[in-house]
Formats: structure tokens, sequence, C-alpha cells
């Protein structure tokens, strides 16, 4: 089957370890399903296996992708969970578990095999790309707004990168909720795509806030640190679940986190429960959403190259 997979990784360029071509189909496997695959999307977790974080050369040649959906064995439209050895409804502290792409090949190929459990129903109402957004990037939006920083109609909430998967499904969720969202971009087209998805203000990185806000959607990391910090109210909650421009920061703002009783709270993976959720929560309100680019899997390495170029706004989708 074709594929695209990382044959090397943690050269200078990244994209230099990437491959295609065909691969072994997966075989039968007792409690797992193939899927057949429709269309995947594309994350910076993708990058960042080529970088060689979370993927080791004993591994390779491993088809990369975490985000999928298609159809199974049965005829069904389903969506991909992409947690493995998640076998009930919670994260329990220490549960084994790894990501697609991490010891199990990926999506990024004409068919991928997952537990069974792992299948999600695809809504008739979302199409095959939008479904394939969803897994990583707008699921881990929905665990930090309405998981981790428990968020309520009416709250304000600051996304931070706006452009990127996270913060752009962070934004249309948000609004689509009810929340008053602002959002940060360093560039003026970004900013204005904030504002069509729904933010009541988008703002330069830095830029000071009209008032402070209930929560933070933190994915960029140490840039955008001290600018998180301080733009919480009292009590507030720090979400973050990446740290693409590095995870140290010059100033960890100790001081405004303890005198206003902040909470930093970590977000990784979600639940399959949470993703069904997710799933039901885009057809009640019909958000949906923002793809920047859709491109055949054969032309994968324009995707990836464009990803890394930081000029996208939204999600990169392959379609199978």
């Amino acid at each position: 089957m074709f594929a695209a997979y990382a044959a090397e990784v943690g050269l200078r360029q990244p994209l230099q370890g990437l491959r295609f071509g065909e691969r072994p189909a997966p075989r039968p496997r007792p409690g797992w399903s193939r899927v057949e695959v429709r269309a995947a999307s594309l994350n910076h977790h993708d990058l960042w296996s080529l970088r060689g974080v979370g993927l080791g050369a004993d591994r390779l040649p491993m088809i990369l992708g975490t985000d999928a959906a298609g159809i199974d064995e049965d005829g069904n439209e389903v969506v991909v969970h992409p947690v493995i050895g998640l076998t009930g409804h919670g994260l329990g502290p220490g549960e084994p578990r790894s990501i697609l792409t991490e010891h199990h090949q990926g999506t990024f190929a004409e068919y991928v095999t997952v537990p069974t459990w792992n299948l999600v129903p695809k809504p008739a109402e979302l199409s095959f790309e939008e479904a394939a957004c969803m897994p990583t990037a707008w699921l881990t939006a929905y665990r930090m707004l309405f998981t981790k920083a428990c968020v309520r109609p009416g709250d304000a909430v600051l996304v931070q990168g706006a452009g990127g998967g996270v913060a752009t499904a962070a934004i249309a969720l948000g609004s689509a909720a009810g929340l008053r969202v602002f959002a940060t971009g360093r560039d003026a087209r970004k900013r204005g795509r904030a504002l069509e998805l729904g933010a009541v203000a988008a703002l330069a990185p830095g830029e000071r806030l009209p008032h402070r806000v209930d929560a933070v959607i933190e994915t960029v990391g140490a840039a955008t640190w001290s600018h998180s910090v301080k733009s919480l109210r009292p009590g507030g909650t720090l979400v973050i679940s990446g740290a693409t421009s590095g995870d140290r920061p010059t100033n960890a703002e100790l001081s405004h986190i303890f005198y206003r009783e902040l909470t930093i709270a970590g977000s990784t993976v979600a639940t399959k429960d949470e993703l069904a959720n997710l799933l039901s929560f885009c057809v009640s309100t019909g958000v949906r959403p923002t793809i920047d680019t859709t491109l055949p899997l054969t032309r994968a390495h324009e995707g990836f190259a464009h990803l890394q170029s930081g000029s996208h706004f939204g999600k990169i989708v392959f379609t199978v």
C-alpha cells in the first residue's frame, strides 16, 4: 500500500527524512480493525516525529499520521481515536498508552489498523476531511476548554497563536459555546481570520487585553508564557498542551501565579468519550474545522513544508 513515512529522524532538515512509497499492508490482528483511510490530517506531532522527538531510529520506518477518518471492515464510516492502550474511559496516572506513530504505524497510508475499541462512528453531517481534523488538534482544544479550564458560556478566554490547528479549533469551539474569545497572532491576516471564526478581538503577541480573562489556552510556550500568566484574572486557569516556541520561558512569573492563586493545568491526550462528545457538539452547533489546504497523499511533502513554514491557518488534510 502507498504511504508517507519517516525513514530517518533527527536530521538537520527534518523533511529530508520523509519518504513516500509502498509499505506492507497491515495484517489482521485479534481485537483490532483495519480502516480504509479516506482522509488524514497533519499535526505538529508529525514534524516533531521527523525531528526524532518521541520516535527513535530503532522504530523506523514509521508511517506518520495520528488522525484519520475512513471505512472499517464492516463498511461503517468511522473516526480513529489515536491513543493506543487506553481501555477505560479515563486517563489514570501512569496508565500505559501511546499515540499512533510512536509504537504503531500511523494513518498516512491507504490502510491503518487500530484496536476496535478506538473506532468512533463518524456523523453523516461531517465530511471525511472534516472528521479527520478532529482526533488530535480539535480534540485537544475541546479538552483544554471544557475539561481542563472548565469554562462556561459568558466566560472570557485568551487563545495564544491564532493560526495553528489547536488554536484555530479553540477559537471556533469557544465561540460556538458562547465564550468571549480573545486571540493573538503574529500577522494581520491571521488576526483577521480569527475574527471571522468568532473571536471578539485579535491582538498582536504581547498586546494588553481590554480586561483579564478566566482562562488561557496556551500552545506556543516560552514566547507567550509571560503574557498568558499576566492576562489571567485572580483565580484563573492557564491550560498548556504544547510549546512550539520552546518550553523554558525566561520568566516563569511565579509571583503572579501564587499571588493571584492561578491554576496551571497540563493537557495531553483526550478520551474516546470526549471525541464522541466533540463530534456531537460539531453536529449540534454547526461548527466545522477550518481547513487551510487539502492535498492528495502523494503530495504530502507540500503539506509538511507548508506546516513547517508556519504560513497556514487551520488544518492541512491529505486525501487517500
